[in-house]
């Protein structure tokens, strides 16, 4: 084994940069730095993992196609690589915990060292792997270093949760847009920006214009020097600009903050940045049935798509990012005729416009709401029950699929608050024929709110029947249940 490495490589690594200076891998780098000096090594390559976790692991797809829970770690993974084809003649780091967590890691440092056989030293003397007694060793210290994350993980799990229910700032992360690093004090013009962004969203801007007006006026985002629509709508899409507390992707309260947006707007903006997210990139609606027909075999949405020059059909095709089933196809003309039959029927019918009066109320909106708090609330505590098996899986699992559906109409109700042109329509002495008078998206966004209101979500297409002449057939669409996949 070589003793004098002329290129050893450094490893540096901190899991939690806060303050972004890098302050910890660079006083590691001295230390290493020194180390190496005092063992006659020369310094080659630097791998520096700033704000990187050795331990926390996310879903990834793995070589051979499949998935599975791994620690990213790019650079730990060129170090390796970097051995491995002789860039480096040894390894200097200043601690076993700063150089691997996970016992997967360790053992890949271990196997590729172990193949060209190169020294490997810490500062604090915690890493050698020159000999079997060394390598044991570090396999036990990888293995308390686990374990000391995990009962980490567990505490601030424990606390986080604390905290939701109190409605009360977690801490971690980024400074967010709007408040001050406390997560609690208000910052006053980044929230008049935020307020200005909603209001302009709401009046049709596209986020995309909003972010060059808004760097135009010299207002910059957190961490960045110009506003992205990612950036921007992730912005106006969080609760928490609305009041409200989330804990692991739900929404499980009030918040201690205050809130930028009041909830009425906020609820107005999800649903117009929502609308737009259906069609992507096009600025124009052509085809209003679009986000509104569902594939009855795979229950994703069934896009138009162009045929010929004026036809076009709904299809769930494979192509797309999540992989439709293919199978499912419908004559676009012929499905918005029917779907308009449907619609005009509903809201000429008296007990129809009696609900639309009320989910088109402020009162039914903020009926609307307690229903879903409650509904949420009830949530959590059959999840509770579950994990302190007072239920079965069965059991859970039915109750959970008949309160989910109860939320999805909440939400429902919610979203008829926002579209304006829906609400006129609504509110027309003669609904059908206003509705009739609209354009695509202002035809999609009513017949939403309509659906909505009867505890829809849109119309599910049925595979075509092979005994049937292959021609438009109606039956083939079925109302499809909120909550439905």
């Amino acid at each position: 084994m070589k003793t004098s490495p002329n290129k050893a490589a450094l490893l540096v690594r901190i899991s939690d940069d806060r303050e972004g200076d890098a302050a910890g891998v660079n006083r590691q780098e001295r230390d290493a730095r020194a180390l190496a000096e005092r063992l006659g090594w020369t310094v080659g390559p630097i791998f520096t993992e700033n704000d990187t976790s050795a331990f926390k692991r996310r879903m990834v797809t793995l070589p051979d196609g499949s998935t599975g829970l791994r620690v990213v770690r790019p650079q730990f993974r060129a170090l390796l690589e970097a051995i491995r084809v002789g860039q480096v003649d040894g390894l200097v780091a200043y601690h076993l915990d700063r150089v691997a967590r996970d016992p997967r890691d360790l053992e890949d440092l271990i196997d590729v060292v172990e193949s060209v056989r190169i020294p490997v030293e810490t500062v604090t003397g915690s890493l050698r792997l020159s000999s079997d007694s060394e390598i044991t060793m570090a396999r036990i210290g990888v293995a308390i270093a686990n374990q000391s994350s995990r009962d980490t993980s567990r505490r601030i799990r424990r606390k986080q949760e604390e905290l939701a229910e109190q409605g009360r700032y977690g801490g971690g992360g980024a400074r967010r847009y709007g408040y001050d690093r406390d997560g609690v004090t208000l910052i006053p013009e980044e929230a008049e920006v935020l307020r200005y962004a909603a209001q302009r969203v709401l009046e049709g801007a596209s986020l995309t214009g909003l972010c060059v007006e808004l760097d135009q006026q010299g207002h910059r985002p957190v961490k960045a020097e110009r506003w992205s629509s990612k950036t921007l709508g992730d912005q106006l899409r969080s609760a928490r600009v609305a009041g409200l507390r989330v804990h692991r992707g739900e929404v499980v309260g009030e918040a201690e903050w205050p809130a930028i947006l009041d909830r009425e707007t906020w609820e107005a903006v999800q649903v117009a940045l929502d609308g737009r997210r259906v069609e992507g990139a096009r600025r124009e609606l052509s085809h209003w049935l679009s986000g509104l027909l569902f594939c009855g075999l795979c229950g994703l949405p069934l896009p138009a798509n162009f045929v010929r020059e004026g036809m076009h059909r709904y299809w769930c095709h494979s192509g797309r990012s999540k992989g439709g089933c293919g199978k499912i196809a419908i004559h676009g003309p012929g499905a918005e005729q029917e779907a308009e039959r449907q619609v005009v029927a509903y809201l000429s019918r008296p007990d129809v416009a009696d609900r639309l009066s009320e989910v088109t109320s402020r009162r039914g909106a903020e009926r609307a709401r307690a229903d879903l708090a409650e509904d949420e609330a009830q949530l959590r505590e059959l999840s509770r029950m579950w994990a302190e098996k007072a239920i079965t899986l069965d059991e859970y699992a039915e109750a959970r699929r008949i309160i989910q559906a109860r939320i999805e109409g909440a939400k429902a109700v919610q979203l008829a608050q926002v579209p304006e042109a829906a609400r006129r329509v609504l509110l027309a002495g003669d609904p059908g024929a206003a509705w009739m008078a609209q354009e695509p998206r202002a035809k999609r966004d009513t017949a939403r709110v309509l659906l909505g209101s009867l505890g829809y979500k849109g119309w599910a297409v049925g595979p075509h029947d092979k005994s049937k002449a292959r021609r438009f057939d109606a039956s083939r669409m079925a109302l499809a249940d909120l909550g439905e996949k």
